[in-house]
């Protein structure tokens, strides 16, 4: 063989070993110091000041592992997770219900259960050990403080001429916030067809589709909306520099106002690049030092049962629950028809 030819032919050679490796899964970056969370918005800080901020600092300087981190809306998360299912990216995954019972029952996640998951509620983590939440969460809506005397008290309220193009909600089936919007709807009318009927008469005010939640908030906050959907931990957490935002629950029929829990919860991803530095993270995220930061640093209620945060935000989340009721919604129901509700929302919507 002529020698150019040969060179190439060994320059070629050596160019594919480590492709070859990397598919075997023996390569040095499947060893690297590194972690990928895919992650509903929420917990990290505008300013890099979030939870997420701190526990990612904290880990990398412990460990000397760094975590890569990407955000969306929670479905978003679990489709972009589909559809790498065949070379998956990213090592943990961190959505709200209904989405992370979506990614567990599409076999996106892989049996592990973190250290001290035990001290986490039965409500709060899979049954078979695939996810577990990591901090704490309620479904709420924000309202602007300076253009409105009170918060709105009801649903009815909202289809006031006055928040005609002020009110916005994020998207159901795309963002957890937005599909936490029909859940209530459906509890608080007493049925989907009661839930789907007011939300068709909304429509004339609502400004239109959202995938994040997160984007809402300063919007409320400048005034360009009135209202919006978002949750409790995010719009404490946002408040700190958003002056003019408040969080309000509507009331049901019976005139209180209703919430249930919207945990962030956590899995390691099936067949993960980093599986190893995936169960580190999840870990070092229910460690008793990160879940007394969740409400000191995240504005959010730590997911461990022992934990019982006595700081200045704590305090304060304490008084926003102030005589709101909890419902608990069957997740495992609105898992597997929450295709057919999304469906009939967009039918009656005409979104």
């Amino acid at each position: 063989m002529p020698r150019n030819r040969l060179a190439l032919a060994v320059a070629l050679a050596l160019l594919a070993t480590p492709v070859l490796s990397a598919c075997g899964g023996s390569s040095a970056a499947s060893d690297a110091k590194v972690v990928t969370v895919y992650s509903a918005d929420g917990l990290k800080g505008e300013n890099g000041d979030g939870w997420y901020d701190k526990v990612f600092a904290d880990f990398q300087k412990q460990t000397g592992i760094k975590v890569k981190y990407v955000e969306g809306g929670s479905g978003e998360m679990v489709q972009r997770a589909v559809r790498e299912r065949s070379n998956p990216q990213a090592d943990v995954l961190v959505t709200l219900p209904p989405f992370i019972q979506e990614a567990d029952s599409k076999g996106l996640l892989q049996k592990y259960e973190p250290k001290d998951s035990d001290q986490v509620s039965g409500a709060d983590k899979a049954e078979d050990g695939t996810w577990t939440s990591v901090v704490g969460n309620y479904f709420g809506f924000v309202y602007n403080k300076k253009e409105l005397k009170r918060a709105p008290r009801t649903w009815d309220e909202l289809l006031d001429a006055t928040y005609k193009n002020k009110l916005q909600y994020s998207t159901p089936g795309v963002a957890g916030d937005g599909t936490a919007v029909l859940i209530k709807a459906v509890h608080d009318f007493g049925g989907k067809e009661a839930a789907l009927a007011y939300l068709k008469k909304l429509q004339a005010n609502n400004v239109g589709p959202s995938a994040s939640t997160g984007k809402l908030a300063p919007k409320v906050d400048k005034g360009e909306l009135l209202v919006a959907n978002g949750d409790v931990q995010m719009n404490y957490a946002q408040s700190k520099t958003m002056p003019n935002l408040g969080i309000w629950f509507p009331a049901g029929k019976d005139g209180k106002p209703t919430t249930f829990a919207l945990p962030y919860a956590a899995g390691l991803v099936t067949k993960a690049p980093h599986s190893e530095n995936g169960r580190k993270l999840l870990d070092f995220m229910l460690a008793r030092k990160q879940q007394q930061e969740v409400s000191e640093i995240g504005g959010g209620f730590a997911a461990r049962q022992d934990v019982k945060a006595t700081d200045t935000n704590a305090i304060a989340l304490t008084k926003v629950m102030d005589g709101v009721e909890f419902f608990a919604p069957d997740w495992n129901d609105v898992d597997k028809n929450l295709a057919s509700y999304v469906e009939d929302w967009k039918s009656a919507t005409g979104s």
